[in-house]
């Protein structure tokens, strides 16, 4: 069996497949490195950009990883992530054909999915939209969801995403040296004090090539190394301390140095050297950058014209010189009768000038004057629309009251009908009891007593007349 042999960092796994009792396999896991003198070839500089250029771009796309990841409220790693992603990128792609911008966000939104802290869309390009229009003092705008340009970023976040898959083979495994800073500095038995700073220059050797030069663990010894100069913290030399960490000094000194020609170096500022139309998340950065661009057309074509009209003046001078004396009074003649002729186009010019602007004024009065005509036209017709408002919010009012009325009305009659059924019902109610069911009936009042009792007085006597009668 056949294995390859161009790897640089693998892991080796015993794997019994069939008959074979065991195969080793090697899985190439972090292979992307390169040597300085295929980053001094790298496809941007065969562009035509120089290596101050590159550089700067490339600090200045790291450096909007590193704010939009602050931004999104993502972990360290994904920043990290992001800016590997960011340089492998350009290691194989020139600056020229892919905007900057438009790769760092791509490589924030790939990078929070490989970390598994992914993002929205949306929010990657709110965030950087939101960030374009701080850089370049422009006024923040919304950016509508729905509107055409947003439909436009999102396509061209995803495209670049699938570049940045394509060019890396799919194949985005990335190795930090930040995991192994605490390591090594437990096993040194450092201050506490020495492991923030490390972690700070770790974080800044990000902005640099340092990450596809070298392994991390190289990369951990140089930062640990810069924080125990900065700190004045001995570390141990007999044995070299670096050899346990599989490192080399060589390798430790140059990241030293390109840290600190890191800190030498001014703020990056974007540059624009993409061939292919320049990106812009913000509308009014477009519209500034075609305006800066119209700026520039006149000012290249001007040079050719001052070029042309000095090259014209030495043959008139040579024609005028040439000449005997006889043709030097002719031409002094013709001169006069050229001035003649211009001064009489002067006063003619001036005419017309002048009836052009009394053309002008009149017009411009006629223009006034119907716009005058227009605008109290026009102040009559809202008038009359406020009057009709009115009056049909009166009519409004007029129908709500008769309304009320009317609803009054019959609330009023309902009552009454109401009181007249009770009325009825108690008239009912007051006949039921007269006929012997309510308790009154039972126990009769004082009147009714002596009403009785003078009513049976009355029939008694009535009966003894009558027997007093049949007996006689």
């Amino acid at each position: 069996m056949v294995l390859s042999d161009t790897y640089c960092s693998e892991e080796a796994h015993w794997i019994p497949v069939g008959s074979v009792s065991a195969i080793m396999i090697y899985t190439a896991i972090d292979n992307f490195y390169l040597t300085e003198e295929q980053l001094q070839n790298s496809p941007s500089r065969k562009d035509g950009i120089d290596e101050d250029t590159e550089t700067s771009i490339r600090r200045y796309g790291c450096d909007l990883v590193q704010e939009s990841g602050i931004l999104l409220r993502l972990p360290q790693a994904v920043m990290a992530t992001g800016q590997v992603l960011f340089h492998r990128f350009y290691c194989k792609k020139s600056f020229a054909k892919f905007n900057v911008k438009k790769v760092a966000a791509g490589s924030v939104w790939l990078a929070s999915k490989l970390e598994e802290s992914p993002r929205r869309a949306r929010q990657v390009i709110m965030v950087f939209h939101r960030m374009e229009c701080r850089r370049e003092n422009l006024p923040i705008e919304f950016l509508d969801i729905n509107s055409k340009k947003y439909a436009e970023l999102k396509v061209e976040l995803s495209r670049t995403e699938r570049h940045i898959l394509k060019e890396m083979g799919f194949v985005c495994h990335v190795e930090h040296p930040h995991k192994f800073i605490s390591n090594y500095l437990v096993t040194l038995d450092t201050p506490p004090e020495l492991r923030q700073e490390a972690w700070n220059l770790a974080n800044d050797s990000l902005r640099t090539t340092l990450c596809v030069r070298f392994r991390s663990e190289v990369v951990a010894c140089g930062v640990v190394y810069a924080a125990a100069r900065r700190f004045q913290v001995p570390l141990p030399e007999n044995p070299p301390w670096w050899k346990a960490f599989d490192a080399d000094k060589s390798g430790i000194d140059e990241v030293c140095r390109v840290l600190a020609h890191l800190y030498s170096l001014p703020k990056a500022q974007y540059i624009s050297v993409c061939k292919e139309g320049d990106f812009s998340f913000s509308k009014r950065a477009m519209d500034l950058q075609s305006q800066t661009a119209a700026k520039d057309a006149p000012q290249a074509s001007s040079p050719a014209n001052n070029d042309a009209s000095s090259k014209a003046t030495p043959s008139l001078i040579s024609v005028e010189t040439g000449g005997s004396k006889g043709t030097l009074v002719i031409k002094a003649a013709l001169d006069k009768v050229k001035d003649s002729k211009k001064g009489d186009d002067e006063s003619k010019n001036e005419d017309d000038a002048t009836r052009e602007v009394a053309i002008g004024r009149s017009k411009s009065e006629h223009r006034t004057t119907d716009g005058s005509s227009d605008r109290s036209k026009e102040r009559d017709r809202d008038r009359e629309r406020e009057r009709e408002t009115r009056m049909k919010a009166g009519d409004r009012d007029n129908r709500g009251r008769d309304s009320d009325r009317e609803r009054d009305r019959e609330e009023s009659e309902r009552a009454r009908d109401k009181s007249k059924d009770r009325g009825r019902h108690r008239s009912k109610d007051r006949g039921k009891d007269s006929g012997g069911y309510s308790d009154k009936s039972r126990h009769p009042s004082s009147r009714e007593r002596d009403y009785h009792s003078s009513s049976s007085y009355s029939s008694r006597d009535k009966d003894r007349h009558r027997h007093h009668s049949y007996g006689r």
